[in-house]
C-alpha cells in the first residue's frame, strides 16, 4: 500500500493521481447531494400526506392568530370573508394552455381589520390586462365562502427563476410580482397578511377567468437513490480503480524496459 501511494505521488503520476482524487471527492460530494435531496422528498411526502388525511381546517380570525400555520401547508382549508379587490396584485409569466397570463391573488379579510388571507384566483391571460383597472372585470361576489389548500409562501425563485428586485426609492406599491413573497406583499398592506395563502381547486366546468389551479404532487422517492448509487461508484471507481491502473502500467512500463 505504502509502495503504491509512493509510486501515485511519483513525479510520473502525481498530477494524474491529485486529478483522479479530485474527481472522487466531486462524485462523493453529489452523492451526499442526491442523499440530501432524498430526505428532503422523503420530508415532503410525511408533510403532504400527513395533512391530506387531517381534517379540512375552518381558518377565521381567531384561529387564523392562534394556529401555527406555517406547519400547515397543503391541508385543506375552509375560510369566509371579503374580498378586497382594490388591493390584488398577480403574478407574472404564468401559463395556461400555452397562453401567456397572470395569476391574480385577491387579499380576503377574515375580520373588518384583518388578518387577510391571500387567496390566488387563478389564471387570467395577459391580453387585455395591463393595469389593476382591468382586473376587476373578475370581480367576484366580494362576501364568499371559499375551500382550498393552504400553501406556503415564497423567499427565493427556484434555479433559473427571476426573484422580485427591492422597492425602488418612494416606491409603495407594486402590483406584479413574480413570486409569491408574503411578508413583501404583506408589507404594503394595511392590515395584517398570514403567513400562507390559499390555492382554489381547479373547476373543470368553468369556461371564464380566472381558471383556478393547483400544482399535481407525485408522492415517491424519485431517483434520488439511484442517482446517490451512481455517483458513490464513480467515486470509487475513482479512489480504487486509480491505484490498480496506476500499479498495471507501471508494470507494464518496467517489462517494456
Amino acid at each position: 500500500m505504502i509502495a503504491t501511494l509512493r509510486l501515485m505521488f511519483s513525479r510520473r503520476w502525481w498530477w494524474t493521481t491529485l486529478l483522479a482524487w479530485t474527481a472522487a471527492a466531486v462524485c462523493l460530494r453529489l452523492g451526499l447531494w442526491q442523499l440530501d435531496r432524498l430526505e428532503q422528498r422523503r420530508a415532503f411526502n410525511r408533510q403532504y400526506l400527513a395533512m391530506q388525511a387531517a381534517p379540512p381546517l375552518m381558518l377565521d380570525a381567531e384561529t387564523a392568530l392562534s394556529a401555527d400555520l406555517e406547519t400547515m401547508e397543503y391541508r385543506t382549508a375552509t375560510v369566509q370573508g371579503q374580498y378586497d379587490f382594490e388591493r390584488q396584485v398577480v403574478l407574472v409569466n404564468r401559463y395556461h394552455e400555452g397562453e401567456s397570463g397572470y395569476h391574480l391573488l385577491t387579499p380576503l379579510l377574515l375580520a373588518e381589520n384583518g388578518p387577510a388571507i391571500l387567496v390566488d384566483r387563478g389564471w387570467i391571460p395577459a391580453k387585455g390586462n395591463d393595469n389593476p383597472q382591468a382586473w376587476r372585470q373578475y370581480d367576484a361576489q366580494q362576501r364568499v365562502s371559499l375551500t382550498g389548500l393552504l400553501r406556503l409562501g415564497e423567499t427565493e425563485p427556484e434555479i433559473g427563476g427571476i426573484n422580485d428586485p427591492p422597492l425602488a426609492p418612494g416606491e409603495t406599491w407594486r402590483e406584479r410580482w413574480y413570486l409569491v413573497n408574503l411578508e413583501r406583499i404583506g408589507a404594503q398592506l394595511p392590515y395584517p397578511l398570514l403567513p400562507v395563502f390559499l390555492q382554489l381547486p381547479p373547476e373543470a366546468e368553468r369556461s371564464e377567468p380566472p381558471f383556478p389551479y393547483q400544482p399535481e404532487f407525485e408522492i415517491s422517492e424519485g431517483p434520488h437513490m439511484g442517482y446517490a448509487l451512481q455517483w458513490f461508484t464513480f467515486a470509487a471507481l475513482f479512489l480504487f480503480g486509480y491505484p490498480f491502473y496506476v500499479r498495471r502500467q507501471n508494470a507494464a512500463s518496467q517489462q517494456e524496459s
